[in-house]
């Protein structure tokens, strides 16, 4: 569990704080007002908690009294929730085209590709390409972009369009 805390900087807890004067808010996140760290000191103590500083650059800085176990088991749990949807979330879904495609095929694929992002699922989109099609990779590097153009969902492209073996592929997921 340490391992992840190591990428992010440990806030300063209860006499490593260098403040004179803080805002304390309580585990809640209700404001207690400002008070010298002497007396939010005696307030974490009184009270069992910690004294973290949540916020050292504001004026005055901003602490929170709060377990310091119970607030680094919220920051991992952040971390870990914010790698995972970095990393999408390992599922995928398949949309095949073909640069000779009608246009209501393209509708089509197109309302399916809608549905898998609003799912929040990775969208794999593949163009076939066949016989001659295989030598002009540009006209068909176009029809995929020109495809991918008008996708109507806010997406985020997590590989652009390259040609691979007999076709062209490319991956999405929604912004």
């Amino acid at each position: 569990m340490g391992a992840i805390f190591t990428k992010i900087q440990k806030p300063r807890i209860n006499q490593e704080i260098n403040a004179p004067e803080l805002r304390v808010i309580d585990a809640e996140g209700h404001a207690l007002g400002v008070m010298s760290k002497r007396e939010a000191l005696e307030k974490a103590e009184e009270m069992g908690v910690d004294l973290i500083e949540i916020s050292p650059h504001a004026l005055p800085p901003v602490a929170k009294l709060l377990s310091w176990d119970k607030y680094r088991y919220q920051l991992e749990k952040a971390i870990k929730k914010e790698q995972a949807a970095a990393r999408g979330s390992g599922e995928s879904k398949q949309i095949q085209i073909s640069a000779r495609a009608a246009y209501h095929d393209l509708e089509v694929r197109h309302k399916k590709m809608e549905e898998f992002l609003a799912e929040g699922v990775r969208v794999d989109i593949q163009m076939r390409l066949r016989g001659r099609e295989k030598k002009n990779i540009q006209w068909a590097m176009e029809k995929m972009l020109e495809f991918m153009k008008s996708i109507k969902t806010e997406y985020k492209i997590i590989s652009p369009p390259k040609s691979a073996g007999t076709g062209i592929h490319a991956q999405i997921i929604k912004k």
